[in-house]
Formats: structure tokens, C-alpha cells, sequence
């Protein structure tokens, strides 16, 4: 019976083997597939399976040995062996291309065919395949075939040397590529077969996706080979070309690699392939870039090279979600710049530049007809101050710009650039002072003409400044000295629009920083209608006399108005009470009229007459002079406009006799006015040449002291016949000298220890018992939004605390801690 089997196997085998030899040979039009199917089928049946899958097998492999390898081992000449070792081939790329697509032709067809082979070989013995081959866990026919074809043609080692067909082909394909990217041209057709190829066949016949032979042998040789290329282009580019090109080329090989996992290679490559160019391209020597002379960030921003810009951000966004080397360089070119600007207003001399009149301040009663005469220090001054924001601007509007068009708006990089500005403009100690003065210089005229648009550009540019300004309670103190001269002196050219820039400071800072500044308004509101109430009042009186004298009053809340800040401190005593000043009797007459008045509907509020704020119009008459000609002939008129202060003195020579003068001190003594307001004021009043209503003896240019006599000018003329005497110190808003500065800053500092005080008594009220490190980090994040508290203030703040008793310390805790003395 076993003989018996043998014999029919056999007989069997020569059918199916006579079949398979046709079939390769591709003669299989003659076949009868039942006839080949029955064989199969009866082998199984009789299981002998086995046999006959060892048989099929061993078939393939003679097949290969003698039909398929010889072709292909003629196609790999010694060039492509040369090659492939890496020596010298001593032929050109075109030969090279020429003998690698020979190749790349003969595997594939060796290839194809084996695949349509297979698929009728396998339909042949479908019946093993689905019996015998899943009865006994065994790879199908068509795969064991696929790993013989693995094994035997490209694993097959080459006569007299250690290399595989394989190898052959790696070196075909990457030298393909290769010359691909040196810009000859190939045929990405037959690569992509051959790569195909290898995407069909796996390490084993268990066919797992992560063995593929393209992943686990092509792959990582095409990788490193890349890697390789890459660096070598990177170095030729940072050595030979700039910045800008490198750029290009780096975005111009990531399309290519893209196109050619495409077109050429396989798909599973792309992202490596990119990870590839990533890492030797850009992340590797990217900081040797960025800081390329000439080409560089630097240069880039400075010449708005926006589209080199938008390519790095794109470039650094593939290595780095962060962006840190990108927000690194922009935030040192920022603080850069910014310290530029800084530096330059810093080394500014301002000290030798011959001035105008005092403090830059006498322009306004200048006569406009002639020709300006040069600025002051401080006038300069204030001019480099608004300048210095202007520029601070422009720097800023330049990378708003170069954001948004550059870099999509990244909030991580806008992030970065907001702390730049922030960090710069609070390195310059004036910052505060000089956003003030730019605002004020906008509200006063410059949004003179503008649209809506224009106006809300301008205070959008305002806002922003404050929003990076870090001492938020010295700016507060600035705008309320600079607002409180703008509207006390009709400066402002829109009350609409500083209402508008309070509630977007409101919005900014918070209502404590506005509430006064919406005061201050109030204020001036009411006081025209004082005004007008007044008028009607006077009118219905029927008071001639009165009458004579238009009286215009501001009434002044005190708490919301920094009198210290006005003009005001040489009229307080040491104990902060005001200096009154001597009002002459008809002034004293109207301001006893207007209190009476003012307190019939406000029974007990108290009224205070400020003579350094405000100012008056006079009506001057100038005799004629016997035995002169000319204009002085004749009796000439003129209205002055002075100062309050200015007003009180030249109606103490309403009374004097024709010739007679008063002396610096007897002025003082009548009028009580502090001596330094008094010698600023008789200075304008008897030096300045617009408005020398008085004579001075001496008739020199120094500021009047004590000893001066002065008289009445009979002979003053002007060709105008309203005057506007230069106003006194104080009421234009300039820079702050140092003296001034630091008065300011001692105010401010005293003012920031009462705010601490109020702070640290509120968080230990609520918590009773706390550490000193907490408390000082509660203090620290509760005072952030208005300015950055000094350690060393508030360790003396807590210890004025604990001796007034508002505070103990704990005794024998582990770490410093407080608790609250109800």
C-alpha cells in the first residue's frame, strides 16, 4: 500500500512539476488547470502534503539557481561592484545612471515575473494551500515563495565576494538619488518598481509591517546616506553662501524629499526623510546662521526681510514647538535696540544749550511773527523725551508688523516679545514720566486735525506703553500733574477724547487709578457752572462796581488734584498748610462775594485761594511822554494777560506816584507771595522784553533779589495790543530737572509705604497668623499690577507695623511668621 502511494505521488509530482516548468516559462496557454488541480488535490487527499510543498519549494529554488540569478549576475558589472564598495568607478554619472537602470530593469522584470508565476502557481495549488498548509500552521506557497526569492536571488552573494545582489541594489538606488539631487535626471518609474519590491517582502514569512526589507535593510541606508549629504550641504552653505540661501535651500530639499517619497521612493519614508533635513539643516548649525555677519537675524530685521523671516519662523517651527532659538534671537534684538534708544537719550548733554527764557517756558508769550529762537535744555529736553517714545513706538510698530506678517501671530513669540519691550522700558528710569509726557504732548495738540481712527490709533499706542510700564503708581502720579496743567491752563484740545483715554486706563489699571483722574473732571465741570451761576448772580445784584472785574473760578477738590505738583510748594509751611497771599482790596471784595455765594448752598466747606495757579487779563494804560515823538507821544493802551501772582503786584503800582519805586522786599512784604514765586514773577514783569511793564534797578538780566527797586514803565510800547506775558515755572509740563525727580520720587516712595502698610494689614487681618516668606509673596502678587515692591521697604514697613502694634511676632515658630493684633 505504501508502495503503492509513493508510486501515485510520483506520478502526481511529474504532472504538477511539468505544469509549474510551463508556467515559467510562460508556455501555460496549453495547460489543463483541472487536470493540475486534480493532481494537487489528490496528493493532499492522500496526505502527502508535505511532500509536496518540500517539492514546489525546491522547484523554485533550482528555478532561481539556474534560470533567474545567472541573468542578473550578468547585469552587475564591475562598475556597479566598484561602486557599491565604495571606490572609484572612473566612469561619469551618465554611465552610472546607464548601468544602474540596466539593473534596476533586469531585477524588475526577474521580480514581475516571479509575482504572475506565483499567482498561478498558487491558484494551482490552492487545495494545499487551504488545507494542508492551514492545517499544519505553514506559510501559504505564494509567501514561502516571496522568501525564497528574498533568500536566493537577493540575498544571493556574488561570485568571489562577500556583497549580495542587495547590496547591489541599495547602492543602485541611493547613487539614483543622488545624482537626483545634484540635478540629473532619472528614471523615478523603475526606482518606484524596485522599491515596490522591497515593500512586498518581509524578513520572515510571518510578514509582519515592521519587517518589510524596505524598512529594515533600504531604509536606514537611505537615511544615513541623507544624513551624510545634508551635513556635507550645510557646511558648503554656511562656508560659501548666506543666510537667505540657506533658507531657500533648506525649504527647496524638503519639497524635493517630500515629491520624491512620492514619486521615487515610498511614502513611509517622509517623515524621516524630513527629520533628516531638520536635524542636519537646521537645528544643527542654526545658531551659526541666525548669527551670520551681513545675513544674519540682525539683518533680517533691520532691513524687514520679511520673506527670509517667514521662512525661519516656518523652519524653526518644524525643530522646536517653543521656538526658543527664533524667540531668543528677537528677544535679545529687541532689548538691543530698545537699549539703543535708551542710551541715546541717557548720554544726551542738555546742560550746555543757551536758552530762550527760563526753563523753556517763555515761548508761549513770544511774538510768533518773528523767527524761533533756540530751545532751552529743558525744552529740548522734553522734546527728546516725547522723541524717545516716538521711537519706542516705531520699534515696536515694526515688529508688530514683522509678527503678524512673518510669524502667524504666535502667541508664543508674542509672549517673548512683550516681555522684551516691558524689560527695556523699565530699564530706563524715566519711563513713566516721559509715556506722560507723550500722551500729554498728543492730548494737547497733536490730535489736532486727526480722524476718529487716528485719535483711537494714538491712544492705542498710549495704552500699550502703559500696559509695559512696571511702576503703574509713578506713571498715575505724572498723568495727574500733566492732566491737572492741561485742564487747569485750557490745553487740552478734546475733553472726549481724555475721558476716553481714562476709561481705557480704567480698563488697563483699574478704577483706584481713575477715580481722581474722573474727579479732577467733575471738578471742572461744576466750575463752569460756578462760573456761570456766579455771572447770572452778579448781574441780578445790579453791582456796578463788581462788575468791572470778570471773574472766572476753578473750584478745586483737594484730594483729587496733586497740589504739590502745581506750583504749589513754596506756599505751604512746613506743616502743609498754605502761605495765604495779601490779596489787594478790590480782588479781596470779589472773593468775598463769590464765597458767600459758593457756601449759601455748601454750608461748611471751605474755600482756599491758590495765587501761584491761574491768571488775569489788565487792562494797562501807558501816558504819553512830553517832548517825544513818535508812539510815545501818544497815550497807548494794552492788555496783559499775567499770572494771578503777577496781577496782585502791578496793582500795587496802581497807587504809586510818578517816579517812585518799591523794593524787592516791601513787594514781599505787601503781597505775602514766597520769594521765589516773587522773583520768577518780576522777572517776567521788569527783565523779559515781551512783557517789561516794570523797571528794574539794577537794570541788569538777573533774576530780582532782595535789594531790587522797581518802578512803573512809562515807557513800554508793543506793536501788539494784547500781551501774554511768559508763564511762570510750573505751568508748562516738561521733564523734571534731578532736584525735581527726586522730590517726585521720595513723594512716591512715601506714598508706596502707606500702600504696603494698608496691604499687609488687610492679608494678616484675614489670615491672623502668617509666614514671613508668605506674606511678603502675598504683598508681592497683590501690589504686581500697579508696581514691583522693594524687599527692603517692606521689611521696614513690617517692623513700623510691630512697633505701632498692629503686628507681633510669633515667638518659637520654626520659620519667621507674624500674627495680627486685633
Amino acid at each position: 500500500m505504501i508502495g503503492s502511494d509513493a508510486g501515485d505521488f510520483e506520478t502526481q509530482w511529474d504532472i504538477l512539476r511539468s505544469a509549474l516548468r510551463e508556467i515559467h516559462t510562460k508556455n501555460a496557454s496549453t495547460l489543463s488547470f483541472e487536470q493540475i488541480y486534480r493532481a494537487s488535490y489528490k496528493i493532499v487527499l492522500k496526505k502527502q502534503g508535505d511532500k509536496l510543498y518540500d517539492r514546489v519549494k525546491e522547484f523554485e529554488e533550482q528555478w532561481f539557481g539556474t534560470s533567474v540569478m545567472p541573468k542578473i549576475r550578468t547585469l552587475i558589472t564591475t562598475n556597479l561592484v566598484n561602486n557599491t564598495l565604495g571606490g572609484v568607478s572612473g566612469i561619469t554619472a551618465n554611465e552610472r545612471r546607464m548601468t544602474g537602470e540596466e539593473f534596476l530593469k533586469g531585477l524588475k522584470t526577474s521580480w514581475e515575473d516571479h509575482i504572475t508565476t506565483m499567482n498561478m502557481t498558487t491558484d494551482v495549488l490552492m487545495y494545499m494551500d487551504r488545507v494542508y498548509c492551514t492545517d499544519n500552521r505553514k506559510a501559504s506557497i505564494f509567501t514561502t515563495s516571496m522568501g525564497l526569492f528574498r533568500d536566493h536571488i537577493l540575498r544571493s552573494q556574488l561570485t568571489g565576494s562577500d556583497l549580495t545582489t542587495f547590496d547591489i541594489l541599495n547602492s543602485v538606488i541611493l547613487d539614483m538619488v543622488r545624482m537626483e539631487r545634484d540635478g540629473d535626471v532619472i528614471n523615478k518609474a523603475i526606482v518606484r518598481s524596485c522599491v515596490y519590491m522591497l515593500e512586498g517582502l518581509y524578513e520572515s514569512d510571518e510578514e509582519n509591517e515592521s519587517e518589510k526589507l524596505y524598512i529594515t535593510t533600504f531604509e536606514p541606508a537611505f537615511l544615513n546616506a541623507s544624513r551624510e549629504f545634508y551635513q556635507k550641504e550645510c557646511t558648503a552653505l554656511l562656508r560659501d553662501s548666506d543666510a537667505s540661501t540657506w533658507l531657500r535651500q533648506t525649504k527647496k530639499r524638503l519639497i524635493e524629499e517630500e515629491t520624491r517619497t512620492q514619486t521615487t521612493i515610498s511614502m513611509l519614508t517622509s517623515q524621516k526623510i524630513a527629520k533628516v533635513i531638520e536635524s542636519e539643516m537646521i537645528s544643527s548649525r542654526l545658531s551659526e546662521f541666525l548669527a551670520m555677519e551681513g545675513s544674519g537675524i540682525k539683518v533680517m530685521i533691520e532691513n524687514d526681510r520679511y520673506e527670509d523671516l517667514t521662512l525661519l519662523y516656518q523652519l524653526i517651527s518644524r525643530v522646536d514647538q517653543s521656538k526658543e532659538p527664533l524667540k531668543q534671537a528677537l528677544s535679545e534684538r529687541v532689548r538691543e535696540l530698545g537699549s539703543e534708544i535708551n542710551k541715546m537719550i541717557i548720554n544726551t548733554d542738555f546742560s550746555n544749550v543757551a536758552g530762550a527764557a527760563e526753563d523753556g517756558e517763555a515761548a508761549e508769550g513770544a511774538d510768533k511773527s518773528k523767527a524761533p529762537r533756540q530751545q532751552s535744555a529743558a525744552a529740548k529736553q522734553t522734546a527728546a523725551a516725547i522723541r524717545w517714545v516716538d521711537d519706542v513706538l516705531t520699534l515696536k510698530d515694526k515688529f508688530d508688523s514683522m509678527w503678524k506678517k512673518c510669524m502667524n501671530e504666535d502667541l508664543i513669540l508674542q509672549t517673548a516679545l512683550t516681555k522684551s519691550f516691558s524689560d527695556f522700558i523699565n530699564e530706563f528710569p524715566r519711563c513713566s514720566e516721559y509715556v506722560s509726557l507723550f500722551i500729554d504732548n498728543n492730548l494737547k495738540g497733536g490730535i489736532k486735525g486727526k480722524t476718529e481712527a487716528e485719535i483711537d490709533a494714538v491712544l492705542d499706542k498710549a495704552t500699550t506703553l502703559l500696559r509695559y510700564i512696571q511702576d503703574k503708581d509713578m506713571f498715575e502720579r505724572y498723568y495727574k500733574k500733566h492732566l491737572a496743567r492741561r485742564l487747569l491752563h485750557g490745553k487740552s484740545e478734546s475733553a472726549d477724547v481724555e475721558r476716553q483715554m481714562i476709561s481705557r486706563m480704567k480698563l488697563e489699571i483699574g478704577n483706584a487709578f481713575t477715580t481722581k483722574l474722573e474727579g479732577m473732571f467733575k471738578d471742572m465741570t461744576m466750575s463752569e457752572d460756578l462760573t456761570s451761576g456766579y455771572r447770572t448772580h452778579i448781574q441780578n445784584l445790579g453791582d456796578l462796581d463788581r462788575k468791572q472785574i470778570d471773574l472766572g473760578i476753578n473750584v478745586l477738590t483737594t484730594n483729587y488734584w496733586p497740589m504739590e505738583s502745581m506750583g504749589g510748594n513754596n506756599s505751604r509751611r512746613d506743616d502743609g498748610t498754605q502761605i495765604p497771599c495779601t490779596w489787594p482790596n478790590e480782588i479781596h471784595l470779589l472773593q468775598e462775594s463769590f464765597k458767600a455765594f459758593y457756601l449759601k448752598e455748601r454750608n461748611g466747606r471751605m474755600l482756599t485761594w491758590l495765587g501761584f495757579l491761574g491768571s488775569a487779563d489788565m487792562r494797562c494804560v501807558f501816558p504819553k511822554i512830553p517832548g517825544k515823538e513818535g508812539i510815545l507821544s501818544r497815550e497807548r493802551r494794552h492788555e496783559i494777560n499775567v499770572p494771578t501772582y503777577g496781577m496782585v503786584v502791578l496793582l500795587l503800582f496802581n497807587d504809586l506816584a510818578e517816579g517812585e519805586t518799591l523794593s524787592f522786599e516791601e513787594i514781599q512784604s505787601r503781597t505775602n507771595i514766597p520769594p521765589q514765586d516773587l522773583a520768577r514773577i518780576l522777572h517776567t514783569l521788569a527783565v523779559n522784553p515781551k512783557a517789561k511793564v516794570l523797571t528794574k534797578d539794577p537794570a541788569n538780566k538777573d533774576l530780582p533779589k532782595p535789594g531790587d527797586k522797581f518802578g512803573f514803565n512809562a515807557s513800554f510800547t508793543s506793536k501788539a495790543v494784547k500781551i501774554k506775558a511768559p508763564v511762570m515755572l510750573g505751568a508748562v509740563n516738561r521733564v523734571e530737572g534731578e532736584e525735581e525727580r527726586k522730590d517726585t520720587e521720595d513723594r512716591n516712595d512715601e506714598h508706596r509705604g502707606n500702600v504696603i502698610d494698608t496691604v499687609i494689614v488687610r492679608i494678616m487681618k484675614a489670615r491672623k497668623t502668617l509666614a514671613h516668606t508668605h506674606l511678603f509673596s502675598e504683598v508681592i502678587g497683590q501690589l504686581a499690577t500697579r508696581f514691583k515692591p522693594d524687599v527692603g521697604m517692606m521689611k521696614r514697613r513690617v517692623e513700623s507695623l510691630i512697633e505701632r502694634e498692629y503686628l507681633e511676632r510669633v515667638e518659637g515658630a520654626e520659620v519667621s511668621t507674624y500674627a495680627y493684633l486685633a
